[in-house]
């Protein structure tokens, strides 16, 4: 392996960070987000937020059912608060009765409610309708939302995207939460005087935007990098009561807490919410500041967080047995009117990473229309994809490159795989729909050591555009294999340096067939791994996590 300097500049060059942006990349500041007032419209939307505090007209609070709309309703609620501003509601729209966006039935109750100004988080970008519907009807509205807008935009009052036309804003990338949190820095920058806030209150809304930024997958360069950073520095001083007892009933030490605790413990945790019940639940649980209401909310996320792996589980079941029939296609499109709507982007991921292949899965419990999540492989744009077939195919979509929902009628759900098909084959160069592995460096067991993973962790937080660096080992011999956990579905293999001193790599939910073959002890293999140091039950263990054996 190259010396300590030799390596981290190595792991800096993979990820495209100019040696002039090392240094802010290595130890980011809060001085380095940018002024928030260089997004467009945002003073606009800075002072129409301030008269209506003034004349304390009714103020809505609308975001996504999700783990950044939801923590972005967070950040404007608990500013509200901290002014002791009362005359607000914060409205989330259920994932299965109501979908995604902006709904005109929500705003025709706003109007009934004589609401002046609506907030929209995470949503909005493409609600022309129903923001022309709402203005129409005297409610003024601001859009925070990053997603991508399209041709024709709402008339609001306001609308805060880095991404529309005309926006000068240095980053693209922030998330609906820390777009919501540059909206709170504006605020304070220029009323915080008045409301008597003082000087940097706003940072303890890190916590939120970090999570979001983590949980939402957005790259984690420039602002994110920031907001990510921070964030988890305020999660790790566990002001928030809901917080402390979600980490506590997930076993998670939150001195110690790390992105993969946000990712794999908290976001499911809190995505529970809306895919199997009201979504106002996670956001009760990030809000509170009373324990009791705390610990009977975290053990209700939990209960039904339970209950959602059971009902992947037995889908997983079902389509494994559906597939074991199928021909092998371009792409997997598959459903059941019975699945239930709100886990089917989790099984579309399980089914894109166990199949190697772009998945669309839907159900409808029941529902007029067909609703399903789709997940993408390689280099394929689902949106584009989806784009492209005929006319009339769908009744909505949307997303991102690679993650997207839809809807489909009962008729032409059953056109829905050929035609997805036609148009994946036509776009698609199949070379490209392969997913590598992009490995940092060749290295031995012997410089699995404490000293290089403190290296390799000054590039953290790690996510999209900064993954966690990962290292092939070759020719290594497996000393001995064996399976984990309560229902034996996690692999553990053993190897030995050339000092005889024992490595451990681990991985969850594989066996020692999961890899194209079965393995067994003394073979020699080529390993690929990140280093994980673990601190379960108060034991640190530095070992390496297994991304692929070849």
């Amino acid at each position: 392996m190259p010396n300590h300097t030799e390596l981290l500049e190595l792991l800096l060059k993979n990820r495209g960070i100019l040696a002039e942006n090392q240094e802010r990349f290595l130890n980011p500041l809060y001085e380095h987000l940018h002024d928030p007032y260089l997004l467009k419209d945002m003073e606009r939307a800075v002072v129409r937020i301030f008269e209506a505090i003034e004349a304390k007209e009714k103020i809505v609070i609308y975001s996504d059912y999700d783990c950044d709309g939801i923590p972005a309703a967070v950040i404007m609620h608990d500013f509200l608060k901290r002014i002791e501003y009362e005359n607000f509601l914060v409205y989330i729209p259920h994932r299965h009765d109501e979908g995604y966006g902006l709904h005109a039935d929500a705003i025709l109750q706003f109007i009934k409610d004589e609401v002046k100004l609506l907030i929209t988080f995470d949503l909005g970008i493409t609600a022309v309708d129903e923001v022309a519907q709402a203005q129409a009807s005297g409610i003024d509205v601001i859009i925070t939302d990053h997603h991508l807008p399209q041709e024709d935009t709402p008339r609001a009052f306001a609308i805060i995207n880095p991404k529309q036309d005309g926006c000068e804003y240095p980053d693209k990338n922030l998330c609906g939460a820390g777009l919501a949190f540059k909206l709170i820095q504006a605020l304070v920058k220029k009323y915080g005087e008045y409301w008597k806030i003082n000087e940097g209150w706003e940072k303890w809304l890190l916590d939120m935007a970090g999570l979001a930024t983590l949980a939402d997958q957005v790259p984690l360069t420039g602002e994110n990098r920031v907001l990510a950073y921070y964030g988890l520095k305020v999660l790790q001083k566990g002001k928030r009561p809901g917080l402390a007892e979600l980490f506590k009933k997930a076993g998670v030490d939150t001195s110690r807490l790390t992105e993969e605790d946000i990712t794999f413990t908290l976001a499911p945790r809190l995505n529970a919410a809306s895919r199997m019940g009201d979504p106002m639940r996670a956001f009760e649980v990030l809000a509170t500041t009373d324990v009791t209401e705390a610990r009977t909310l975290a053990d209700h996320l939990a209960k039904i967080n339970d209950e959602r792996k059971l009902v992947v589980a037995h889908i997983m079941k079902d389509v494994k047995k559906t597939l074991s029939k199928r021909e092998e296609k371009s792409l997997i499109v598959i459903g059941n009117p019975a699945w239930r709507v709100g886990v089917l982007g989790l099984v579309a991921s399980k089914i894109a990473e166990e199949y190697k292949r772009p998945a669309f899965v839907w159900g409808s419990e029941g529902s007029d229309v067909i609703r399903g999540s789709c997940r993408g492989w390689g280099e394929v744009n689902l949106v584009s994809l989806m784009s492209n077939m005929p006319e009339n195919s769908l009744i909505e979509w949307g997303g991102h490159i690679s993650a997207g929902g839809f809807s489909v009628s009962h008729t032409e759900v059953h056109f829905l795989e050929e035609r997805l098909l036609s148009v994946f084959d036509g776009i698609v160069d199949k070379k490209e729909s392969n997913q590598e592995i992009n490995i940092d460096a060749s290295i031995t067991l012997d410089d699995v050591t404490m000293e290089n993973y403190n290296i390799i962790e000054k590039l953290a937080p790690y996510g999209t555009g900064n993954p966690k660096p990962t290292f092939m080992f070759e020719d290594v011999a497996v000393t001995t294999i064996k399976e984990f956990g309560k229902e034996k579905n996690h692999l553990e293999l053993m190897f030995t340096n050339s000092k005889g001193r024992p490595v451990k790599a681990i991985t969850f939910f594989k066996d020692r067939t999961s890899f194209g073959r079965s393995l067994s002890a003394g073979e020699r293999i080529n390993l690929t791994a990140t280093f994980d140091k673990s601190t379960f039950g108060g034991r640190t263990e530095l070992r390496l996590r297994i991304v692929d054996i070849l």
